[in-house]
């Protein structure tokens, strides 16, 4: 399904008391010198599909200064269907969301409406940083892929947060805790093992699937440097794992009771998704530590495309962002980028003067300076 986003309004959004942008098919390039507002543009798209900002990890940052809220609309067209999404954003409190004006029940409900795929300059945090950047790049995928995973994950993370409360209380005891701390400790041990082996399962399956997109995209970019792999590492310790949820869930709950004394030592939960690891290999070496400057942003960027063609199997086309990428990159990885990412449905650009802008991606252009936008 051909999908692009045909109208972007914003209030109270990030540097924008109100702004309305037209957009079309093909590729659209937002140009204007460093802290103008291009990047808040692409944030606030990426923020209809995700409903997350890739530069903050809470709301608060995103509504303008001195005001109580801000507002995301979209329309988004699919085929020959349209919808309009409505995201209204309030920190500290619960977001609403509303679609063709109607109000939506809960916000995650209208997952998958618009799917993004956003490449900025914090991914190379992806090969640079530590394992919850990778770890999130998945989950994140997950959700783009099959938005259940949204409650997947919450699940997870509701059953994470009080088996850690559980087991700092363990820990304060000095002695032994109690019988009834260990029988209370049990039942979340049980709930960590079925929501843990569902999310595990999937990243398995993701990870296998990513494999070849890597390499190939990794080796279009640079076809001169080592081949790109991934290897997903568990905490459970086990050299081969299973995609069988039953077996995992197993596997998980002999993990945690082998840990259990640790963690009521340390008070921290040691096992599960949450500990877990996607490795990345360049070559025989890993790639963190190992790999140039040029070769993360590579092979960050080789995540970022084998993402979007996941996502374009699933049957949708998704909004490509490219966040100030070209100025990074050599005029070869630039070419061969931009070579890469033309057939894409829609393409959104920032860069800070014209020539980062590859020829071969020509289309709209806006101009974006003093808080204005202005098509060229």
């Amino acid at each position: 399904m051909l999908v692009h986003v045909a109208h972007l309004s914003l209030q109270d959004f990030r540097s924008y008391a109100t702004a309305e942008v037209a957009l079309e098919p093909g590729v659209t390039a937002f140009v204007g010198p460093n802290g103008q507002g291009k990047t808040n543009l692409v944030e606030a798209v990426g923020y209809v599909a995700a409903h997350g900002s890739h530069r903050a990890a809470t709301d608060a940052p995103l509504v303008r200064q001195g005001a109580a809220r801000a507002i995301v609309r979209a329309g988004v067209v699919r085929d020959d269907r349209r919808a309009l999404i409505e995201l209204e954003i309030n920190p500290g409190k619960a977001n609403r969301a509303r679609l063709n004006r109607s109000p939506v029940p809960r916000p995650r409900e209208i997952l998958g409406m618009l799917r993004t795929v956003l490449f900025a300059p914090e991914d190379l945090a992806l090969v640079k940083g530590d394992p919850g950047e990778r770890r999130r790049f998945l989950d994140e995928l997950l959700t783009a892929r099959a938005p259940r995973f949204a409650g997947v994950r919450s699940d997870y993370e509701r059953v994470l947060k009080q088996r850690n409360a559980l087991l700092r209380s363990g820990a304060a005891h000095r002695r032994s805790p109690s019988a009834e701390v260990l029988a209370t400790l049990d039942v979340w041990d049980s709930h960590l093992a079925r929501a843990g082996a569902e999310l595990l399962s999937a990243r398995l399956e993701l990870v296998e699937a990513l494999r070849p997109l890597v390499a190939r995209a990794y080796a279009e970019l640079a076809p001169h440097s080592g081949a790109a792999d991934l290897m997903y590492k568990s905490s459970i310790g086990a050299a081969e794992l299973s995609t069988d949820r039953a077996q995992l869930a197993e596997q998980l709950l002999g993990a945690v009771a082998e840990a259990r004394k640790q963690e009521l030592e340390r008070g921290v939960s040691l096992v599960g998704p949450h500990r877990d690891e996607l490795l990345l290999q360049l070559g025989e070496l890993p790639a963190r530590g190992y790999a140039s400057h040029g070769e993360s942003w590579s092979f960050a960027l080789g995540l970022r495309l084998a993402a979007f063609e996941l996502l374009r199997a699933d049957g949708d086309d998704p909004v490509l962002i490219l966040d100030d990428v070209f100025a990074e990159l050599d005029a070869g990885r630039r070419a061969r980028l931009a070579e890469m990412v033309a057939p894409a449905e829609q393409v959104l650009i920032t860069a800070a003067v014209p020539e980062d802008v590859p020829k071969e991606l020509t289309g709209v252009t806006y101009a974006v300076a003093d808080g204005r936008i202005r098509k060229e």
